[in-house]
C-alpha cells in the first residue's frame, strides 16, 4: 500500500484513537465487543445522502466483459437479474464500467455514448433498466482519461459530467483514479462529490482510488464507498489478499460508507466452487459491495446457488452495519466473525490451507459469554444444531463454513 500523506496519517491515528479500532497492519483486532463504539464514529461522519443504509448490491460489467459490451448485453443482464431472482434478493445496481462512451467529448464538452455499441444512449438504456424496478450505474475517472484510455475522464468536468448523468437518470457513479496527472487525490474526488451533491444527490457515488492514500481516512464524507484495494483478478491468491487488505479498515465502514475489496469474481472460472464460496462468505461479512462481475445470463446452476443465498445475503445487509473482521488466525486456519442485529454473531471458519482441517471458533473471539448457549443456524447446509463456548467444524482445502450464533 502506497505511503499515506502526513495528513492521511492523523487523520488514521486519530480516528483509530477515538474509534478504539486497531492499527492497519496487525493481525488480529480488539474483542467484538469494542465493534459498536467504532461504528457509531463512522456513523456520525458518513455522507448524509440517504444512500447507502447497507453495502449496495448488483452487477458490474467489467470482471467479464472488460471492455466488450453494448446496450443489448446491459439490457438483457437486466432481464436476467429480473427472471433469476437475483433483483428480488436485492441486486439491483446495473453498472457499465469502463468503453461506454466516445473518444471525445462534443462540442459543448459533454461527454457522449458510443455511437456503436450505445446508439440508443444512457437514457433510454436507464429507463428500461428504471421500469423494471433496477437502478443504471456508469463510470468515470478522476483523471484526464479512464483507465482504458478509449474515454475522456472527468477531471476538471466534473459538474457539467454530473449534469449530463442526471440529465440521463443515472443511479450510480464508479470514480477511477487513472490518469490523474498527480494531482492531489483528495482534492480531485472531493470535486467530484460536491459535484453530485450540487447536481446528482440521487446518485451513489463510489470512489474507486484503489486504497493507494488510505481512503478510509477520508472517504467516508465523500461517497458511499471507496475501494481499498487495488483490482480483484479471477484468483485464490488475488481474492484472498483482496480480503486481508481491506480487513485492516473495519473500523471505518457503517451505514452510508463501506469498505470495498472489489466486485465479486463468483461464476468467472477462474476458482473453485469452494473458493467461490469461500469469496462471497467472507464479502458478505465483511459488508462489501455484493456486485456480480459473471455473465448472469449464461450461469451456470452451482454460480447462482452461491450468489443467491439469502440467508448469506441478510448477514451483509444487516441493519447493524458493522463490517465483520478475522479475530482468529493459525497458520491459515482463521475464524472471521463480527455483530448483527439482536446479539446474534456471524462466524467465518476460513480454510485457506491445502488439507481438510478442524476449525474452532471460541466464544471469547467472536464476542460471546464463554458460558453462553447458542442456537447454530449453518448458512450454507441451511440447518440449526445448538453450542455452548465454542463451534468447531472439519473444512475443506480453501472452503469454509458460516454460522449464525443466537443467544438462547
Amino acid at each position: 500500500m502506497a505511503r499515506a500523506s502526513l495528513l492521511f496519517a492523523l487523520l488514521a491515528v486519530a480516528a483509530t484513537a477515538v474509534a478504539g479500532a486497531r492499527a492497519p497492519g496487525t493481525a488480529t483486532g480488539p474483542p467484538l465487543a469494542a465493534y459498536g463504539n467504532a461504528s457509531s464514529v463512522v456513523r456520525r461522519r458518513a455522507v448524509e445522502n440517504g444512500l447507502g443504509r447497507t453495502p449496495q448490491m448488483g452487477w458490474n460489467s467489467w470482471n467479464h466483459f472488460f471492455c466488450q459490451i453494448n446496450e443489448e448485453i446491459i439490457r438483457e443482464t437486466a432481464d436476467a437479474l429480473i427472471n433469476t431472482g437475483l433483483a428480488k434478493l436485492g441486486y439491483k445496481y446495473v453498472n457499465i464500467d469502463d468503453c461506454w462512451a466516445e473518444p471525445n467529448r462534443d462540442y459543448q464538452g459533454n461527454m457522449v455514448p458510443n455511437k456503436q455499441s450505445f446508439p440508443s444512449g444512457i437514457k433510454a438504456l436507464a429507463d428500461y433498466v428504471h421500469a423494471k424496478g433496477l437502478k443504471l450505474g456508469v463510470y468515470s475517472d478522476a483523471g484526464t482519461q479512464t483507465c482504458s484510455l478509449r474515454m475522456p475522464g472527468s477531471l476538471d468536468h466534473e459538474e457539467q459530467d454530473v449534469k449530463t448523468f442526471s440529465s440521463w437518470g443515472v443511479d450510480y457513479l464508479k470514480y477511477d483514479n487513472c490518469n490523474n496527472g498527480g494531482r492531489n487525490v483528495v482534492e480531485r474526488y472531493t470535486k467530484m462529490s460536491n459535484a453530485i451533491r450540487k447536481y446528482g444527490k440521487n446518485i451513489f457515488f463510489s470512489l474507486c482510488e484503489w486504497g493507494d492514500n488510505n481512503p478510509a481516512t477520508w472517504a467516508g464524507g465523500m461517497g458511499n464507498s471507496w475501494r481499498t484495494t487495488g483490482d480483484i483478478a479471477d484468483n485464490w491468491n488475488s481474492m484472498t489478499s483482496r480480503a486481508d487488505q481491506n480487513d485492516k479498515w473495519a473500523s471505518y465502514a457503517g451505514p452510508g460508507g463501506w469498505n470495498d475489496p472489489d466486485m465479486l469474481e463468483v461464476g468467472n472460472g477462474g476458482m473453485t466452487e469452494a473458493e467461490y464460496r469461500s469469496h462471497f462468505s467472507i464479502w458478505a461479512l465483511a459488508k462489501a459491495p455484493l456486485l456480480i462481475g459473471c455473465d448472469v445470463r449464461s450461469m451456470s446452476q452451482a454460480t447462482k446457488d452461491i450468489i443467491s443465498n439469502s440467508e448469506v445475503i441478510a448477514v451483509n445487509q444487516d441493519s447493524l452495519g458493522v463490517q465483520g473482521k478475522k479475530v482468529q488466525s493459525s497458520n491459515g486456519l482463521e475464524v472471521w466473525a463480527g455483530p448483527l442485529t439482536g446479539n446474534r454473531k456471524a462466524v467465518v471458519l476460513w480454510n485457506r490451507q491445502g488439507y481438510q482441517a478442524t476449525i474452532t471458533a471460541y466464544w471469547s473471539s467472536v464476542g460471546l459469554r464463554a458460558s453462553a448457549a447458542v442456537t447454530v443456524r449453518d448458512l450454507w447446509a441451511h440447518s440449526s444444531s445448538s453450542a455452548q463456548g465454542q463451534i468447531s467444524a472439519s473444512v475443506a482445502p480453501h472452503d469454509c463454513k458460516m454460522y449464525i450464533l443466537t443467544p438462547k
